[in-house]
């Protein structure tokens, strides 16, 4: 199985639908690099599978709700299933993910690997991401993950054995350290987390129309005030802020797949009253125009220029 780039592939929920692996095996392995360009921001996503980062070299900000960490250079860190996640390089870096479904590990659903583990363990509303400090007491971890990432690159016959065995040894750390089954509540996902979801779903249908902070708390079924701080606490942002960033990462899509589309269509279709305004955020995100960061990107990518 050869190692991929990440790419993303998002609906409105802000939920990734590219597949990691296939039914059989349920696991893919990425090398990616990654700078402090705009266009290289990994934006707020989740997915059901649970998402092991290893940084090869540089240093990377990743974020969850209400969490940030800096990886740096062999540095770890474990994600939990449908966690929302963001992460940016500073200024560059190169890492190693390896992405699973918990049923490579568990099998069968009513397996004990499934009930007396696994379960436990992704319900568990201590673990939301776990940082594994290079040369720290953890780091048999990293041991661990390079062995199941050199077997997924190296693509030998029985890789997959030795894939499911480190991960295996992984999870059963993560069960360690959190001991969930000690935690007889049985705990939901986190409100905030699964706040956020709903409301950024909302956002990321609506964008291009005028909403308010009163329609994306509505959304949630809580207060404007409760809205604001439940993104602030998650994402470090406030609801319009978010909006209007994801405005601008649509427009900056819209101008490299549309050639033909002139700045004021592109702005009316992302939600701005005028192009001007459009213009002034756009630049404060990519350091440049929108015609200027169209024939940018055109000239990188071989793509005709047309329009403009």
């Amino acid at each position: 199985m050869t190692l991929q780039t990440c790419t993303l592939n998002l609906d409105r929920r802000a939920k990734e639908l590219r597949p990691h692996g296939n039914l059989g095996f349920p696991c893919a392995g990425y090398s990616s690099h990654y700078t402090d360009r705009t266009e290289d921001i990994i934006p707020w996503h989740w997915h059901e599978e649970i998402e092991i980062i290893y940084m090869e070299y540089g240093q990377m900000t990743v974020r969850i709700p209400s969490k940030s960490f800096i990886l740096e250079q062999g540095d770890c860190i474990a994600l939990n299933s449908n966690m929302l996640h963001y992460a940016a390089a500073a200024p560059e870096c190169h890492l190693h993910s390896l992405v699973f479904s918990p049923t490579l590990i568990t099998g069968n659903p009513d397996s004990v690997f499934a009930k007396k583990y696994m379960e436990p363990l992704l319900s568990c509303d201590s673990f939301t991401g776990y940082y594994i400090k290079a040369g720290g007491n953890d780091n048999r971890t990293a041991h661990w993950f390079h062995s199941a990432f050199e077997a997924i690159a190296g693509d030998h016959y029985g890789f997959e054995f030795t894939v499911r065995e480190n991960l295996s040894r992984i999870c059963l750390f993560l069960y360690e350290k959190f001991q969930p089954a000690k935690d007889l509540r049985s705990v939901p996902a986190n409100q905030d987390n699964l706040r956020i979801r709903s409301m950024m779903e909302y956002i990321h249908k609506h964008f291009s129309e005028d909403i308010s902070l009163a329609d994306i708390a509505r959304k949630a079924d809580i207060s404007e005030r409760e809205c604001l701080r439940c993104f602030r606490k998650t994402i470090q942002l406030s609801p319009i802020q978010y909006l209007l960033k994801y405005r601008i990462m649509q427009g900056a899509e819209m101008l490299l797949r549309n050639p033909a589309w002139t700045i004021s269509e592109v702005a009316a279709l992302c939600g701005f009253d005028s192009p001007s305004n459009f213009a002034k955020l756009f630049k404060r995100f990519y350091n440049c125009a929108p015609r200027e960061y169209r024939q940018r990107e055109q000239c990188q990518t071989g793509y005709e220029k047309t329009g403009e």
